[in-house]
């Protein structure tokens, strides 16, 4: 007499049907290879890669960058820019990138990039000086394009640094005096800022700031940011004064950020009319560097889209 299957064994046979179901989505797909790729020698022992992000049927989720076939650096989907440092001065290298997905699936290699770091000046202890007259255009609203006048240095300046924030976020040689930035959200204020670097790796002081926001998407509607943030070091305390958003009702309070950071809640009874303002202490000994931004509760209890961002250096 045959005995019915115990429910180990149903289990056991459910388990492999799912198996064998699932065995057609196994994922083969490459990702596309990485395209746009640059190689920029930031100093005597280091090189900048960046490149344009790859697509994938699931997702990109990581990246591979090669020098002459040996892998030099991996990173996460999410970055499209790499310094490999540790080389050689004056020193011809090649680098690729390759993208790489959930399933371990590898692009093909991106067209080789060559670059020569340049000669190495160990006695360089003078920074350039600061680049000037920084100014940028929105274009549509993903990308920006900036441009400066050149900073000057005792060598030569090999390589300036664009940083939105306080990130790097893109390099280009000391010939260039442009730069185009992608990959931006609409209905966003960045702040931008350039330094120039040289063979020794000395980095000048920031640019003066430029703030552009990008046009809101489609049925979106106006920026809930605060505009026209400005920063007045004194001896012991930094005055701050800014433009509320406009709002369809009361905005009683905002959240200021040093550093990246959450540092208080600035709360009114009743908000000011025209400019808001707000004087902070400071107890931090001279020198000291203070990245401020703030952004509004807006009138539904939701945190609206943060300022610009202001960088000041403590008396």
């Amino acid at each position: 007499m045959q005995r019915p299957p115990t429910l180990l064994a149903l289990t056991a046979l459910a388990a492999l049907t799912l198996t064998a179901c699932g065995g057609d989505d196994k994922d083969t797909e490459a990702p596309t290879t990485p395209s746009g790729v640059t190689a920029q020698a930031g100093s005597a022992t280091s090189v900048h890669v960046m490149w344009e992000p790859s697509t994938d049927d699931k997702a990109v989720t990581g990246y591979e960058v090669f020098q002459k076939g040996a892998k030099v650096k991996t990173l996460p989907g999410t970055k499209t820019m790499v310094d490999v440092d540790g080389l050689k001065p004056s020193t011809a290298y090649s680098f690729t990138v390759r993208a790489r997905d959930a399933a371990g699936n590898l692009s093909e290699p991106s067209p080789a990039k060559a670059v020569t770091t340049p000669a190495p000046t160990p006695e360089d202890k003078k920074a350039p000086t600061r680049p000037s007259g920084l100014r940028g255009e929105v274009e549509g609203q993903r990308a920006v394009t900036l441009q400066w006048r050149p900073a000057a240095d005792n060598t030569a300046v090999t390589s300036y640094d664009i940083y939105q924030e306080d990130s790097r976020i893109h390099t280009v040689t000391g010939t260039e005096t442009s730069a185009k930035v992608t990959g931006l959200r609409p209905g966003t204020v960045y702040s931008f800022t350039v330094r120039a670097r040289d063979a020794a790796d000395n980095s000048s002081p920031d640019s003066e700031t430029v703030d552009l926001t990008t046009p809101a998407a489609s049925g979106e509607g106006p920026s809930t940011a605060p505009t026209d943030l400005t920063a007045t070091v004194h001896k012991g305390s930094i005055d701050l004064s800014w433009s509320p958003p406009k709002a369809d009702g009361d905005i009683e309070s905002h959240e200021l950020f040093l550093n990246g950071k959450p540092a208080t809640t600035i709360v009114w009874g009743t908000m000011p009319t025209g400019k808001a303002k707000y004087t902070m202490t400071v107890t931090d000994p001279p020198g000291t560097r203070y990245s401020i931004k703030l952004r509004a509760k807006l009138p539904d209890g939701k945190w609206g889209d943060f300022s610009a961002q202001r960088t000041v250096i403590v008396r």
